[in-house]
């Protein structure tokens, strides 16, 4: 029930075309108390692609396996260096004009707060310290035999003492940081263990597959249950980790509202689905609510 898997879904062919009015949800958050729901479509402008939309990544690209990274050396030397690749383009992401409407939302006493299945830290870096991080966050680091946590800065400079001139050129960069490279640019990449008993790191994220923490779990269901709405912002809801949230919420007779380009497998309990990119979605509702969008961009970490 709280695995990650990818699921079989198709769009439905008998429900109504998205909008382009985005009133609704300023409706919603004139009454405050909304819970937002944000998936990879959020991260979009910021250069990180997600998995489903036009371009999606899914399409050349398989995510590894929990399954895949305990049982496999060779799985996990692939998984560190396209890793390590990705988190030079990833890391230095800069949130985008629809992460701080979010963040200037929250400012506002408008939701009640913030739920991403994102990994990649841009709403706490748009503002948004507090948003819960459901599928985890690529910025730490887990040794899997003692369970120490370590930052992903400093397991990215071992990495580089490990492995210099490590310098391939990837095909693309995917949602969760990890670079398409092929088995030959792998080579004989070095993957260092736990500093502390020499255990295998994985990053502390919820590969596909693996479950996400129940008491996380149950603390999102919290937050859907004080929430007066669901404000589900750029995803396709297509994994039960996100959609179950929707189904509750829907189940408890309060408004769900989406923002995405693109059916989701989510359309049939909501009030509405504006279909707009999420940065003009966003600035116009906040426009509209006369709350101004910090558009400042500062480095990360």
């Amino acid at each position: 029930m709280r695995m990650r898997p990818t699921l079989s879904w198709t769009p439905a062919e008998d429900l109504p075309p998205g909008t382009t009015d985005p009133e609704p949800v300023v409706d919603a958050l004139s009454t405050g108390g909304v819970l937002v729901l944000s998936g990879a479509g959020i991260s979009t402008e910021s250069g990180i692609p997600d998995y489903r939309g036009e371009g999606g990544s899914l399409s050349r690209h398989t995510p590894m396996t929990y399954q895949d990274f305990i049982a496999d050396a060779q799985a996990r030397r692939r998984y560190w260096a396209r890793s390590h690749l990705g988190w030079r383009s990833f890391g230095r992401a800069l949130p985008n004009a629809g992460h701080r409407a979010v963040a200037a939302f929250g400012r506002q006493g408008l939701l009640s707060g913030v739920i991403t299945q994102n990994v990649d830290g841009l709403h706490q870096a748009a503002g948004s310290e507090d948003a819960v991080e459901l599928h985890g966050t690529l910025a730490r680091v887990v040794c899997l035999s003692c369970g120490a946590f370590s930052p992903r800065r400093e397991l990215a400079r071992r990495l580089e003492e490990a492995n210099p001139g490590f310098e391939p050129v990837a095909a693309g960069i995917n949602p969760d940081g990890d670079a398409d490279l092929t088995d030959e640019q792998v080579g004989g990449f070095r993957v260092v263990p736990c500093v502390i008993c020499g255990g295998i790191l994985k990053p502390d994220v919820v590969f596909f597959g693996e479950t996400v923490p129940p008491q996380r779990v149950e603390h999102c269901r919290e937050l859907v249950r004080r929430a007066t709405s669901l404000l589900v912002l750029g995803s396709s809801l297509t994994v039960m980790s996100g959609l179950r949230f929707v189904r509750q919420a829907a189940q408890a007779g309060k408004p769900v509202l989406i923002i995405n380009r693109d059916q989701t497998r989510g359309d049939q309990h909501s009030l509405t689905r504006v279909s707009l990119p999420l940065g003009t979605a966003l600035t116009s509702v906040a426009d509209r609510l006369g709350i101004p969008v910090d558009g400042r961009a500062e480095e990360r970490a």
